[in-house]
């Protein structure tokens, strides 16, 4: 384990840290910490920043309740960077989003990685821009009620394909599903890691209740 004289701060004392949530690995944010807000960090297990804009140290969270709990920090091999991995309270953005990063400047036209977290930050941008003519668009213009329906509407075509025994039918529903559970999970503020780390508690407890079962 690295001892922090060990890393290379720049000229004004500050070390650029890349924070990524550690579930779900998306970037969250970048900011800078010198060597006081690194300390303050390990020991409150809480991200602190200094800002170079206010010539201060700022702790995540402090005003917006959206704390970043540290579960490590990595120094790249020059040891003048550092990723910083998370269990985010909250939003890192100060707009309200996940991440920092939902702006597309440019993408392959031959490559296009698919994930969720793509897909939930791509849904974000059609909430705050609201583009004419996208299906996206409509529902969040319809708001709550409508996006409950469709869900409503899409669980009952995920339930008629899978009777029939259908694979490529249900697929299909079960994406179109997935996609308006989504466009939900974006108009209630819940976020991709909120689900997983829910799954990830369930996983832990039924790992639990197996082993309590072999044990009687």
């Amino acid at each position: 384990m690295l001892n922090i004289d060990e890393l290379k701060f720049d000229a004004a004392g500050l070390i650029p840290a890349v924070v990524q949530d550690a579930v779900t690995k998306q970037v969250l944010t970048v900011a800078y910490m010198n060597k006081e807000s690194l300390q303050i960090t390990m020991e409150k297990g809480l991200c602190c920043f200094f800002s170079r804009s206010r010539q201060k140290l700022w702790l995540k969270g402090e005003t917006s309740g959206n704390y970043q709990h540290v579960v490590s920090i990595i120094a790249d091999c020059d040891r003048d960077a550092l990723t910083v991995l998370v269990e985010p309270d909250g939003p890192a953005c100060h707009l309200g989003t996940t991440s920092c990063f939902n702006d597309l400047v440019w993408a392959s036209g031959e490559r296009q990685p698919f994930s969720l977290e793509g897909l939930y930050a791509l849904l974000e941008q059609r909430k705050k821009e609201l583009p004419e003519g996208s299906y996206t668009t409509y529902l969040f213009q319809k708001g709550l009620d409508k996006i409950l329906k469709k869900v409503g509407e899409e669980s009952t075509e995920v339930i008629i394909a899978g009777k029939a025994e259908d694979k490529k039918e249900t697929i299909y529903e079960i994406a179109d599903l997935a996609y308006h559970v989504m466009v939900l999970m974006v108009e209630a503020g819940i976020s991709v890691a909120d689900i997983q780390k829910e799954l990830a508690s369930r996983h832990v407890i039924d790992h639990k209740v197996k082993q309590e079962k072999m044990t009687r």
